[in-house]
Parts: structure tokens; C-alpha cells; sequence
């Protein structure tokens, strides 16, 4: 039996078209230019190195340029979500009745998770929060976070369920024995995932899942 749901946050429990991420994407760029003192040419080029080699830009300038993760966080996630995101009446009512745990587990900060689960209503419905300072500043796909994830939770990974946007980070999840439920664009973009247990449009789509899956289990 599933004993914990694991929601990404952007991009999966709200759409990717509602476009939040370019809000924090500007911060970013802002952030290496105006604080980091990065030519702005080199931006570009070195957060598609950092996102390759350490699965984040944060790590990158972190290891690169002691950049003071919290500081970063702080500055990148300073946008207005309220004016991308709305009450999901919907997820909110598929959560409510879900009744196994369920949690966020993002590579963003507590503070962007607090007011992206505020503008879509959903506040109260989650039983925990893990962000990126799980493991250390270490973003999924890197296995770390997954195991703090799953040593605070005292679960084994095949008792849970992992939500996400991103295939890539669907593959670890998959690599720690938990189920794994691809959603947003690339849940029908017609590429084959063999790590991918199940594709939905939507998150709210998910409660029928767990009922089958519950009760193939049992």
C-alpha cells in the first residue's frame, strides 16, 4: 500500500502555460549579472553548463563562485506568483480526499513553495515540505534528496508515489523502487519513458490512479 504521494511543485501542480517559471527566470539572469557580476554574454552559457553538470544553476554558482545559496533563493523566488496562478478548485478537492499523505518535494525554496500552494488554494493540504535544502543545496535528478526524502519519511521508496513535470527526475525516483506518474506536456509528448509508471494531463487526475493501484496491492 502507498504510504506518500511526493508532488513536484512547478510546472506540475500548477501548468506549465501559466508561465511562472519566466518570472524567476529573469531573476536569475538578474542575479548573475547584477550580484554575481557575470558578463551578461556568459549567462546564457554557463546555466545550460550548470543545469548539465549539477542539475541546477544554484549548484553551479555555489561550487563556481561562492555564491550564499540562501541569498539566491531569496532573490530568484521574489516574484508575483499571484499574478500567474489562481485557486485550483479542482486539485484542491482531489487532495482533500486523497487519503494518502502527500507532500512537496521541489528543487525550489519553502518560502516559493508557501506562496504557490497559497495562490492555488491548497493550503493545509499537504503534510510536509522538502525543498532544496533536503540534501544540501543538491536538486533532483541527483539521488541525495531522494534518500533524505525517504530517511525522514521512514519509508522505502517502493511505498511511494512521485508526481512530476520532468521525466529526468522521474528516472531516479523510479532507480529508488517508487511509483512514478509523469504529468504536463511531456506526459503526451509521444516519447516512451520505460521508467514512467503512468501519464496524466493533470494532477487532479491522480485520485482514480491510486484507487487501481491500491487495490491491485491488496
Amino acid at each position: 500500500m502507498m504510504k506518500a504521494v511526493l508532488f513536484d511543485l512547478d510546472n506540475t501542480l500548477y501548468p506549465a502555460e501559466r508561465d511562472l517559471f519566466s518570472l524567476i527566470d529573469v531573476r536569475i539572469n538578474r542575479y548573475m549579472e547584477e550580484i554575481v557580476a557575470i558578463a551578461p554574454g556568459e549567462v546564457d552559457g554557463l546555466r545550460r553548463r550548470y543545469w548539465q553538470d549539477y542539475g541546477a544553476t544554484l549548484q553551479g554558482l555555489i561550487r563556481h563562485h561562492g555564491v550564499n545559496p540562501e541569498d539566491y533563493l531569496d532573490y530568484v523566488h521574489a516574484v508575483d506568483v499571484a499574478s500567474r496562478l489562481s485557486v485550483d478548485l479542482e486539485l484542491q478537492a482531489m487532495l482533500r480526499q486523497l487519503a494518502t499523505p502527500r507532500y512537496v518535494f521541489t528543487n525550489g525554496s519553502r518560502c516559493h513553495v508557501d506562496r504557490v500552494v497559497a495562490a492555488l488554494g491548497l493550503e493545509g493540504l499537504f503534510d510536509g515540505v522538502f525543498d532544496i535544502r533536503i540534501a544540501n543545496y543538491q536538486p533532483k535528478p541527483n539521488p541525495d534528496p531522494y534518500q533524505q526524502v525517504l530517511k525522514q519519511l521512514a519509508l522505502a521508496g517502493d511505498q511511494c508515489v512521485m508526481v512530476e513535470d520532468q521525466p529526468q527526475n522521474l528516472e531516479t525516483a523510479k532507480n529508488f523502487g517508487m511509483k512514478t506518474v509523469l504529468v504536463g506536456a511531456a506526459a503526451t509528448d509521444g516519447r516512451s519513458y520505460s521508467y514512467v509508471d503512468a501519464r496524466l494531463a493533470r494532477p487532479a487526475e491522480l485520485g482514480p490512479l491510486l484507487q487501481d493501484w491500491s487495490a491491485v496491492v491488496c
